[in-house]
């Protein structure tokens, strides 16, 4: 037969020694003091014995000759643990975390971020699933993720990241080479380069819904541009000076504080139906590792939103 353990009568008993006090001990032990002697005496009653001499009235709990013998080892007992605990815990926070984002995100936002994260938790190994399709958390071990949506996904956990703008972009030398783009409306004239990772049926902005919601006409495009299907991608091109993208502002917003990017007409302002969370299982919230990188990427969107980063074009490019 298995000894029972009474961690909590022993954890009662070693703090009314303490004490020499029922309700002292039930006040460190957030507890009352009918319960404290209840589990004294559920202890009592394992043991056969008691473990403290009771006076009358108020006076004090006197321990037992026994009990005072076996008090140091039971203390000890909850200091070993206790630093049990703590190695459990910080073992729960490090080891490796599975991210998922998309490729895109993953090369515009996070990569050139998350030495800040990698700095605070170096046991942590990050591992990246750069995926644009909708993967199994649980079946493919993921943590936690950033997706771009509307907010809803069945069995995760979304909160808002980052809301964004949709807005043309062009390098600064193709802005020199084609001075007649002073207007929405000269785009249809321009080479543009088109997304196709982005679904409109899904809600995502593209240049005939950019431009027609812009201009109010509905006619398409006059010029046939450049297609690619990867959003990092479509904005190298435009760095390239290969035409005008129509660029998401996360994913912009490195590119056109640098200067890479000149972001045109920015006084036309057209937010995104869609944003960016950070999603993860309800039932993982409370791993360290994930709580820790979600409360980064919670600090560094706010620290991002934070800095106005539209540029208008000067005189000089």
């Amino acid at each position: 037969m298995k000894t029972p353990i009474f961690l909590n009568a022993l954890r009662a008993f070693e703090a009314s020694a303490r004490h020499q006090s029922f309700s002292a001990a039930a006040e460190e032990l957030s507890v009352t003091p009918a319960a404290v002697g209840q589990l004294v005496r559920g202890l009592e009653g394992w043991l056969g014995a008691p473990v403290f001499t009771r006076g009358t009235g108020k006076a004090r709990l006197v321990p037992t000759e026994a009990a005072l013998r076996a008090l140091p080892d039971i203390r000890a007992g909850f200091d070993r643990l206790g630093l049990g605990l703590s190695k459990l815990r910080e073992g729960a926070a490090t080891g490796v975390l599975t991210v998922t984002v998309s490729p895109a995100f993953a090369a515009k936002w996070l990569l050139p971020r998350i030495h800040g994260f990698q700095a605070a938790w170096p046991d942590t190994e990050v591992r990246l699933d750069t995926n644009l399709k909708l993967v199994d958390f649980a079946a493919q071990g993921i943590d936690i993720g950033v997706r771009y949506g509307a907010g809803n996904w069945p069995d995760l956990s979304a909160e808002m990241l980052l809301e964004e703008e949709v807005f043309p972009v062009c390098s600064p030398d193709y802005l020199r080479r084609h001075p007649e783009l002073d207007s929405p409306f000269a785009l249809r004239d321009a080479t543009l380069i088109h997304d196709l990772s982005v679904d409109s049926r899904a809600g995502f902005v593209t240049w005939s819904t950019w431009l027609e919601a812009v201009t109010g006409d509905d006619a398409p495009p006059q010029r046939t541009g450049l297609t690619i299907n990867n959003s990092a991608a479509v904005l190298q091109a435009a760095i390239d000076g290969h035409g005008v993208a129509l660029a998401r502002s996360v994913l912009a917003r490195d590119d056109v504080a640098s200067g890479r990017l000149i972001h045109l007409f920015p006084d036309i302002s057209y937010p995104s139906n869609l944003a960016y969370y950070v999603v993860y299982r309800p039932e993982c919230e409370a791993l360290p590792r994930l709580a820790a990188f979600r409360e980064w990427l919670l600090e560094e969107a706010g620290a991002m939103v934070s800095i106005d980063v539209r540029r208008e074009p000067t005189g000089d490019v």
